[in-house]
Formats: C-alpha cells, structure tokens, sequence
C-alpha cells in the first residue's frame, strides 16, 4: 500500500496528541513516560535549531503504550515537537491501524516505535524507527538482561541525551528536506 496523503491524513486524524495519547495507559505506564519526558531535556542549541524550523511537518509515531523502547523514545520525540511551533506530532497505537503497521514491517517485525514524517499537506517524506543508531549502540554495549527494555527505569542521562539527539537529527534531515522541496519552494515563494 502506497503512503498516500489522503491515507496519512486519514490515520493522522484518528492518532492522539501526547496528552490524550498518555491517557490511554495505566496510571503506572503514564508515570514511566512522564518520568522520561521531565528527565529529558533540549540544550539551548537544540531547542534554537528547533525554533528555526520554517515548515510545518505532521509527525506520527506507531507506538504502544506498553513497550519499553517506546517509554524510552517518545517522551525525546515530544519533547522535540513541543519546542518548536512548526511541529503537529500524534501518536497511534500499533494495533490501532493494522493497514499502517502491516506496511512498515522491520526486521521481519511489527516494531514500535516507528515515525513517519510528512509534509504539512501529508505528502510522505520518510519513515525512521525502530531504535535510533546511538540507541543501538548503547544496547550492545550493555546487553544485560532481557533483550527487550523493560521501560521500567529511566535511561541515564547519556542514553536519554544521545538517542534525543538521534532524533533530533532526524527531524532536522526532514526539516531540510521540506525547506529545499521544489514543490513547496515554488508554493511559498522562497
């Protein structure tokens, strides 16, 4: 299935902002995602970059409330859509669409949290998930315990600093590409 606008838009509309995604789980797992949103912060370099963003991009993350590498990632995720106006970010559970989840298979895997990244028209830029690089690379370092994060402690803060700057890179790579876009280059006259 092609990631058409009329789609995206579609499933964009029936996602949730982060409050009322949040709302969706235990009073328990709504604590775990609070706890690394507060943990979690932007360097004044990050959060200027942020605030530099020209065009409007909708962000949906495929998510589950109750997965640990979710608790982990998207509270950087909001955290980097509410400093910067130019950023319309909501969340969807994975088995909320199973037409979306079925199309953005990794691995041979459903996995969460996946983005995908669109034009302010819902015009598709580009998917990015399931774990960012520096994620990874801190996963390998440690492999301790259960292959899958539990959610249940916060990262440290070098964990929480360097996959909130993976993404952040992400959103940056996608904000070039809506700044250079032809298309909207020749709409806004810039």
């Amino acid at each position: 299935m092609p990631f058409t606008p009329d789609f995206l838009k579609d499933v964009f509309n029936q996602a949730k902002d982060w409050d009322g995604y949040l709302a969706t789980g235990t009073d328990e797992l709504q604590n775990r995602w609070q706890d690394v949103y507060n943990a979690a912060g932007l360097t004044q370099e990050q959060h200027a970059l942020l605030q530099s963003f020209v065009r409007q991009m909708n962000v949906l993350v495929m998510s589950g409330i109750w997965c640990g590498d979710c608790v982990e990632q998207c509270p950087l995720l909001a955290r980097i859509a509410q400093a910067s106006p130019k950023i319309n970010l909501r969340f969807i559970d994975r088995e909320a669409r199973p037409d979306l989840r079925d199309n953005l298979i990794i691995n041979t895997g459903t996995r969460v949290p996946v983005v995908l990244f669109m034009a302010e028209d819902f015009a598709f830029c580009s998917w990015y998930g399931d774990r960012t690089l520096n994620r990874y690379r801190l996963m390998a370092r440690k492999q301790l315990g259960a292959a899958c994060s539990t959610g249940l402690f916060i990262p440290d803060k070098e964990e929480l600093a360097v996959t909130l700057a993976d993404w952040l890179g992400e959103f940056e790579r996608i904000q070039l590409m809506l700044r250079l876009s032809t298309r909207l280059r020749q709409q806004y006259s810039d």
